[in-house]
């Protein structure tokens, strides 16, 4: 039986309401919570037996969206496609794998500069910025710190992974304010709500914020076992988390229950501290997750197909939540097909500012969040794993240069009869398609 579950109602349109407290010509504060490795499956409101009463808040005072999907089912690249309006293909690094801290070759990999951010852009029209949590876009040279990219101020860490309890990758420390490394004791989802939270008592009227949330959790931690004097994965809830998600049969499953209600309890003191500092009436909150979840570490992405590293359904088709009081109406669902890859151009759009660097790969989705318009979008992946192009109810799939796939997901939403020996003609439309783009790389 589910636990907490979403009030919705059944309608796509968005109605434009004149925020009651918010100047016509005020920006809004912005607070993106990206969190890691959270399915579908994976969120009560999309069906998930774990209780996320707070996340779910959002889809009952604002939209949730059904067809919303990430620029890459893996860390490093999904947070590049979120943060440049860019496919990660078009990276100075080629930025398609999770850069991994003890690598050889990744320390010297990451984020350049003009690749501009969506931190960028905001603080050139007067925003503060900052990020909590993890960034995975470049470690162990300074330049590829946030500070360096458009953040005001940085606290956590830049691996893919750390300990939950020590902040540290292994025994290599991870833990970071500004530029520097330091040592913090706790739990690493408390650590950053706290921040969070902070980081908003901070604010005040005079100018707008943008706060970057990005949670570690519920990936599993980088722990190091003594005994066999290596780094090892490991899940790590807190004793009293485990026993709210005793529900759970499956011993794995209920560890990574417990740390999605820590989670959950986090984003809840963070949307608390935005009432109690009267910013929530002119702040758009926007929550989603990285890609599918990791079923080797208990995650579920149910009833998609594929999970995190796969280009079906479960590894890209994520959850995501937007609040906006006065502009979003309450508990209206969204089926429109959308991106990470749109957040730059939606936010930069609804600032009021353009950004005329590098090529934007997203579209504005403003015409649809503030009048309910539905916007044509393809989506287009391409990475080691595979290729993937979505065109309305149709997309192909083909997993490293194997068996050509292609699915209607309005019949077949779960992906499980191939279509192209039925429909050879949709299939060609979109694999040119999906050449077109790979082309405009060649062409940068």
């Amino acid at each position: 039986m589910h636990a907490t579950k979403c009030v919705v109602s059944f309608f796509l349109a968005v109605s434009f309401v004149a925020s009651s407290t918010a100047r016509a010509d005020e920006k809004p504060n912005i607070l993106l919570i990206f969190t890691d490795d959270q399915g579908r499956g994976d969120v009560s409101c999309y069906g998930s037996e774990i209780p996320t009463p707070n996340i779910d808040s959002l889809a009952r005072d604002g939209m949730k969206f059904e067809n919303w999907y990430v620029a890459a089912p893996v860390c490093t690249p999904s947070r590049f496609g979120l943060l440049t309006g860019m496919y990660p293909n078009r990276s100075q690094d080629l930025l398609l794998g999770a850069l991994m801290s003890l690598g050889p070759n990744d320390a010297t990999r990451g984020i350049h500069e003009g690749e501009t951010t969506l931190a960028t852009i905001l603080a050139r029209v007067g925003y503060r910025t900052g990020l909590v949590g993890k960034w995975h876009l470049g470690h162990g040279m300074i330049k590829f710190l946030p500070t360096r990219h458009g953040f005001d101020s940085f606290y956590g860490h830049t691996a893919g992974c750390i300990d939950f309890f020590t902040m540290r990758y292994g025994v290599k420390p991870d833990w970071y304010r500004n530029e520097k490394l330091i040592d913090e004791i706790g739990y690493a989802t408390d650590l950053i709500s706290a921040e969070a939270v902070r980081f908003l008592n901070a604010q005040s009227d005079e100018k707008p914020f943008f706060l970057y949330l990005a949670y570690n959790a519920p990936h599993f931690g980088k722990g190091y076992d003594p005994g066999k004097k290596q780094v090892v994965n490991i899940m790590q809830a807190k004793p009293a988390d485990l026993a709210r998600v005793d529900h759970i049969d499956d011993p794995t499953r209920r560890v990574f229950g417990g740390m999605v209600v820590s989670l959950d309890d986090g984003i809840g003191r963070v949307l608390t501290s935005l009432r109690r500092n009267r910013l929530d009436d002119n702040t758009l909150v926007i929550f989603m997750t990285d890609h599918g979840g990791d079923l080797d570490y208990g995650g579920n992405n149910g009833p998609l197909r594929g999970e995190k590293n796969t280009l079906f359904e479960g590894g890209i088709r994520v959850p995501c939540l937007m609040r906006w009081p006065g502009k979003l109406k309450p508990g209206t669902v969204s089926h429109q097909h959308g991106s990470a890859l749109d957040i730059v151009p939606t936010l930069s759009s609804i600032v009021g500012t353009e950004r005329k660097t590098d090529q934007i790969d997203g579209i504005d989705l403003t015409p649809h969040l503030l009048g309910g318009k539905t916007i044509d979008r393809q989506l287009f992946w391409r990475l080691k794993t595979g290729d993937a192009y979505r065109d309305g109810d149709w997309k192909y799939l083909n997993i490293a240069d194997n068996e050509d796939m292609l699915f209607n997901l309005k019949s077949d939403p779960n992906e499980r009869k191939n279509l192209a020996n039925e429909h050879s003609d949709v299939l060609r439309s979109l694999k040119e398609k999906h050449s077109a783009v790979v082309a405009s790389f060649l062409k940068q």
